[in-house]
């Protein structure tokens, strides 16, 4: 089986074994592009082509023969929203979840109670990475683009139609898009209304595990994929992450850092957060995901190693070394705690737990004696305190975690995994396979084509590597500190609007980037 992971910043195709195991591994990177600060595009091509060189290069690593290849199964990053042309031509770029240009609209539905009513049948939380928002956003300020359109899909939609030449979306990804109602399994008649659009112009719905088959003959001929090869949908990134870590029993958490983050629980029934702060995502029958997800995980590494850190970047590249592995040794030399320095990691905007798009970061308690070590040991420690916030916020709807699966590139970082077990105070697993959402799709494949009968073989593919135990004299370090960053973000609540304004009214000339992976 071939799992394809549709990512942020990359796409990662893994050839797995009917056991679970990797056989072959691609991963391709594409750039993000940000020409303004509240800006988040991709484009759709460069992804599409991520995804054919990748399936490509594992058939030809894993030396896979004509009929040895059950089935091509989806995971793919939520949220992202492409308009499409009568033409079946992209209108824009993907604009991805972690775009805020639709901030204002947002604001407007919580505050005239719409956002909440839509949540309670939706449950996707009132913010602008939702496509619901970012299509009122649209329609509002480029109008004659949103005419243009006679389609609108998600990344994972465009690849498929790209194969097949068909417009289908898994309940799992709709159900993402806050048009979607997760009670009545069928989009939501009042968020259509609200967002200007009939269902005629979005993807026919159809399960996560549903077949796709006819494979382009140009794109089976390059790959070496037969045309008879099915093609499973799958279902979102973060759902299949906690399929793919065994995450999938009551009182089970998934933790995952990659680009982004996100904290996660599975329910029997979708269930909602009476205050609106947590999503509740399909994956599959009786299987319902309910959790919070983060703007800012990898992402912020990534800044701090760019912006703090750039002579021993260019060191470790011209070394062929890993940069990160450069950094996390540096900040396991300081102290739990950075010597009281704080870190708010809310450099994109925040989803969970604070749901502000104008949220941005901060270093508190500075002093002459914090050096560039402090700081990226207080910001590593910044992203796992706001995880740490979610998983407060899914106790009062699921009820205290009984084991933490994590997962996502963080993962691989032994710093990393034991300040989860610290601040969390709870034993943290870490599942043999690193690539969960690929796993997790590869799984649901299997069962859609009848190779396992339930869900739950994962177990058995996943394994456990190791299992870090909180550490007394850290945990209690933390346990002071929390309560103060904690506090310190609700005080600073106030003044985000005012200073992400300043920064639309006084733009940066030097911001327009392509960040790469």
């Amino acid at each position: 089986m071939i799992g394809v992971d549709l990512g942020t910043t990359s796409t990662k195709v893994v050839l797995f074994n009917m056991k679970g195991k990797s056989v072959a591994y691609a991963n391709n990177p594409y750039p993000l592009y940000q020409d303004t600060p509240d800006m988040a595009e991709e484009d759709p091509e460069e992804i599409f082509e991520a995804v054919i060189s990748g399936l490509t290069e594992v058939m030809r690593r894993g030396d896979v023969k004509p009929g040895e290849l059950k089935g091509v199964s989806f995971s793919s990053a939520m949220h992202s929203l492409i308009l499409m042309d009568e033409k079946d031509q992209p209108l824009t770029r993907v604009i991805t979840w972690a775009d805020n240009r639709a901030s204002k609209y947002a604001d407007q539905l919580k505050q005239n109670g719409l956002g909440q009513e839509l949540y309670s049948h939706t449950g996707v939380p009132t913010h602008p990475m939702s496509p619901l928002i970012k299509l009122i956003w649209l329609r509002n300020e480029q109008p004659e683009l949103f005419k243009k359109a006679t389609h609108f899909i998600g990344i994972k939609d465009y690849i498929l139609f790209r194969l097949y030449g068909e417009y289908v979306q898994d309940y799992s990804l709709a159900n993402a898009t806050g048009l979607f109602n997760i009670f009545e399994m069928d989009w939501d008649k009042q968020a259509l209304e609200v967002a200007g659009v009939t269902r005629e112009q979005l993807p026919r719905l159809v399960s996560t595990e549903y077949q796709l088959t006819g494979l382009a003959r140009s794109y089976a001929e390059v790959t070496g994929i037969s045309v008879d090869t099915p093609f499973i949908m799958g279902a979102s990134d973060g759902t299949l992450s906690n399929l793919g870590v065994n995450a999938i029993d009551p009182g089970v958490l998934a933790v995952t850092i990659g680009t982004s983050g996100a904290v996660r629980v599975v329910v029997d029934k979708p269930v909602v957060d009476p205050r609106g702060r947590l999503f509740t995502y399909y994956l599959d029958d009786g299987k319902w995901v309910v959790g919070g997800p983060v703007n800012n995980g990898g992402i912020v590494f990534r800044w701090v190693r760019d912006q703090l850190f750039s002579p021993e970047k260019i060191t470790a590249e011209q070394m062929q070394i890993d940069s990160y592995e450069i950094l996390t040794d540096i900040a396991s030399k300081i102290p739990a705690g950075a010597d009281g320095l704080l870190f708010h990691p809310y450099l994109g905007g925040e989803r969970a737990p604070i749901w502000d798009a104008n949220a941005r970061g901060s270093f508190f308690g500075l002093t002459r004696q914090h050096t560039r070590a402090h700081m990226v040991r207080a910001a590593l420690e910044g992203i796992v305190y706001n995880l740490y916030m979610v998983m407060l916020m899914i106790e009062g709807v699921a009820g205290k975690p009984k084991a933490i699966q994590a997962t996502g590139g963080f993962a691989r970082s032994e710093l990393w995994r034991q300040m989860l077990a610290d601040i969390f105070e709870q034993d943290v697993n870490i599942p043999e396979s690193f690539e969960s959402s690929a796993l997790g799709a590869a799984v649901i494949g299997m069962k859609s084509l009848g190779i396992v009968d339930d869900l739950s073989v994962v177990k058995d593919m996943v394994g456990v590597t190791k299992t870090h135990h909180p550490n007394e004299e850290n945990f209690a370090v933390y346990r002071e500190l929390l309560p103060i960053w904690i506090r310190l973000t609700n005080e600073l609540a106030g003044e985000y609007d005012s200073i992400a304004e300043f920064q639309r009214n006084h733009p940066n000339p030097r911001a327009k980037i392509a960040e790469e992976d």
